[in-house]
């Protein structure tokens, strides 16, 4: 695997992980909700500790989506160069 394609999977990896922790803390919090449409706890504590893991599960979900967002981009930018050199050597080539 060359270095473009690792850029691509470094890339989608953190992307999928992301956009898929976000549907999962989002779906929790979905069916924690009774039929008025509030959250239902056992607990004061429950309730704190469970809503700050989850603020800090979906910061963690965001960057890693910026982070695959960035090495997306890396990899085209790296494709782009890498045909443009492909077309310099083509043109160097025919002269």
């Amino acid at each position: 695997m060359d270095a473009v394609t690792a850029q691509l999977v470094l890339g989608i990896i953190p992307l999928v992980i992301g956009i898929g922790l976000i549907y999962w803390i989002s779906r929790r919090k979905f069916y924690r909700r009774n039929a008025v449409g509030a959250e239902g706890f056992s607990s004061f504590e429950a309730s704190v500790f469970i809503r700050f893991i989850e603020r800090v599960g979906k910061w963690i979900a965001y960057a890693l989506i910026i982070i695959g967002i960035l090495f997306i981009w890396s990899y085209s930018q790296m494709k782009k160069d890498r045909e443009k050199k492909q077309q310099e050597v083509k043109t160097e080539q025919q002269r």
